[in-house]
């Protein structure tokens, strides 16, 4: 990781002294060093020649990614220092030969990886951050390629473990081992871009690893099951209340569930997390969306003697208060792992759902979000809320040709409706039915209506907020070129431009596409989310949006929000829609807003900032904080600033 830690420390950033996520390697002999650099050399000149020469043979060119996958792992495990065991070393190795064998095939017009059964390593590349990310899947013995009969398919989220390279995850993988799929079912297991309990980019890693399944094999999309233990038990609760309408059965073993009583945030001697912070652990505490487990069968496993039996017991509660009951086993006198017999019962019971399969279309609904970024269940899609970060609920109920809906807090939303419907009634008030339809709310009272937003913002899907929201779709660090208004400005803004660079390779195990301010194309700002580093002295493009932001910046005074300060020490930190494309986001001056003091717990990988900030740059940054907090908060569901 020695990309940009010599500006970094010059700044000032804080040296790091928390548990470090990657921790330091073992020291590799020059020999090996020399090797694996010769074969990596070898391999990346033959990738770039497969792009080159498959450039007009798009079905071949797709299954590059099964071969830069090793590239890429060794690459990372060699420049940044992370072998843990010697093992490792010789697996590089054979990584490296695999990708090779896999490029001669691949030039040869062949890829028989691909008609494989048993325990294989393929990839996809994410419209993230353009890196090639690995998953391992287990393809049923008896599946042939002609198959017409789609078949289930299991995701499998794993538990922790800070030495999860790349090079050790693949390592895994090719050796093989079924969770819980039957043999007749495929199993994806998900690398989820390292250690992160599938939140943010980890999260979308989920969704475009199933969709590069899908698209090289038949998956029945009414029986999938969403399965992990530990960690990868706090994934499926995450994944089980926040997509429900997509599983046919989901099963969390142990794991966590939210973040305040799991990591004793409030225990005493601990500093109070803001306001702002507490608010957005509405975004994945599993507690605040419980009420959704009436869309989805949900199976959680505890040891009896396991600390982490306390992510069931708490869902338990929550659930209890919505109405609802968890189906619950219990591993006897067992602490952290699945106890045999138990998982033979669990096994069976994940079946049975799965043989069971999902209905598309119930004929009950509830769902309910804090946020527009979780918005849809199976036929019913919430488009507006009328304030985010407070709970919104839907339920719709349909009984022979009447649908009554009820909501609170939503100010749009679509639903599918039955052909034959006859009645239809929402909130009480009787609208005329027929088709899929959207319904918005105008003066208190409901109407069918498209969602047209016109030239106002408002808060939807993909447009949400807060900072973090950025970095789950494509996005570009786009680098000031010019002169900031202030060196200590200026300064400031290299050092977290470089530190989000060296940390999202850490964390998140992509390389983040860097270009400068005069080299943004209508491409670049019709397709990615924009984070602008610098001020308008510095950043060219950011200069060119200011009068669309909601913040004053000249050389004198910095205001945002209800403060105005002084320019030659202080920085604004916001996310907004980009005025250039309104469909996208422009950031100025963050990464992702969890900082190195957050990796002890992966319960702490909460969002930090919420939609905007204003950081004194007189104080340093710090293993939480980009500075000294002046003011935060959020834009409203118009990306409005609060009026008092």
């Amino acid at each position: 990781m020695a990309i940009g830690l010599a500006p970094l420390l010059a700044f000032g950033q804080a040296t790091p002294t928390a548990k470090q996520a990657p921790p330091p390697g073992i020291q590799i002999s020059a020999a090996d060093s020399v090797e694996l650099k010769a074969r990596l050399e070898t391999l990346g000149n033959e990738i770039e020649s497969l792009r080159s020469t498959l450039k007009n043979r798009p079905a071949l060119l797709a299954l590059l990614p099964d071969v830069e996958v090793f590239h890429k792992a060794v690459r990372y495990a060699v420049n940044y220092g992370e072998f843990f065991k010697p093992n490792e070393i010789s697996s590089a190795k054979e990584q490296l030969i695999l990708g090779l064998q896999r490029a001669a095939e691949l030039r040869q017009a062949a890829s028989p990886w691909t008609t494989a059964h048993g325990s294989l390593v393929r990839a996809y590349r994410s419209r993230i951050d353009d890196s090639v990310q690995p998953y391992g899947l287990r393809v049923p013995d008896d599946w042939k390629p002609e198959d017409r009969q789609p078949r289930p398919l299991y995701l499998w989220f794993h538990g922790r473990n800070d030495t999860l390279s790349e090079v050790a995850f693949i390592a895994g993988q090719l050796k093989g081992r079924r969770e819980f799929a039957p043999t007749n079912a495929f199993e994806l297991h998900l690398y989820g871009r390292y250690c992160n309990a599938s939140k943010f980019a980890g999260e979308v890693d989920a969704f475009e690893a199933m969709a590069d399944v899908m698209r090289h094999y038949l998956i029945d999309t009414n029986r999938i099951a969403a399965l992990g233990f530990s960690m990868g038990g706090a994934s499926a609760w995450h994944m089980a209340v926040h997509y429900p309408g997509f599983w046919a059965v989901a099963s969390a073993g142990a794991g966590f569930a939210e973040t305040a009583i799991y990591a004793k945030v409030f225990d005493q001697n601990k500093e109070l997390p803001p306001p702002w912070e507490q608010t957005l652990w509405r975004l994945y505490d599993a507690t605040a969306y419980a009420a959704n487990l009436a869309d989805v069968p949900m199976i959680a496993y505890s040891g009896e003697i396991d600390p982490q039996k306390q992510s069931a017991d708490i869902m338990e509660m929550a659930m209890a208060e919505e109405g609802l009951k968890l189906e619950r086993l219990i591993g006897p006198k067992t602490a952290h792992k699945y106890e045999p017999e138990t998982k033979k019962e669990l096994s069976r019971r994940i079946d049975a759902a799965i043989a069971k399969g999902r209905d598309p279309f119930p004929r009950h609904i509830r769902f309910v979000t804090c946020t527009l970024r979780y918005n849809q269940v199976k036929w019913v899609t919430l488009e507006l809320l009328e304030k985010h970060w407070e709970r919104a609920e839907i339920e719709a109920q349909l009984d022979d040709a009447a649908l009554r809906v009820t909501t609170r807090n939503v100010a749009a939303f679509t639903i599918t409706l039955p052909e034959k419907l006859q009645s239809l009634v929402i909130d009480g008030e009787k609208i005329a039915p027929g088709g899929t339809a959207s319904f918005c709310k105008m003066a208190g009272k409901w109407r069918r209506a498209p969602i047209d937003l016109g030239t106002g913002l408002h808060k939807r899907h993909g447009l949400t907020g807060p900072i973090d929201d950025a970095f789950m779709d494509s996005f570009v660090f786009v680098r000031p070129t010019g002169t900031a208004f202030h060196e200590r400005v200026g300064a400031w803004a290299v050092s977290e431009m470089e530190r989000a660079i060296v940390e999202w390779r850490r964390v998140f195990r992509g390389d983040a596409r860097v270009k400068n301010d005069s080299e943004i194309t209508a491409e670049d700002i019709a397709r990615s989310n924009l984070v602008l580093w610098g001020d308008p002295g510095s950043n060219q493009l950011l200069a060119k949006m200011l009068p669309d932001l909601p913040v004053k910046w000249t050389r004198d005074e910095l205001g945002l929000g209800t403060q105005t300060v002084s320019a030659s020490d202080h920085a604004a930190v916001l996310i907004f829609p980009n005025p250039l494309n309104r469909k996208r986001y422009v950031v100025l001056n963050s990464g992702f807003t969890f900082r190195q003091g957050s990796t002890t717990s992966n319960s702490l990988q909460t969002p930090k900032l919420p939609d905007w900030a204003i950081v004194d740059l007189r104080a340093p940054p710090s293993l939480k904080w980009p500075g000294r907090l002046v003011s935060a908060g959020f834009f409203n569901d118009q990306w409005k600033l609060p009026t008092r």
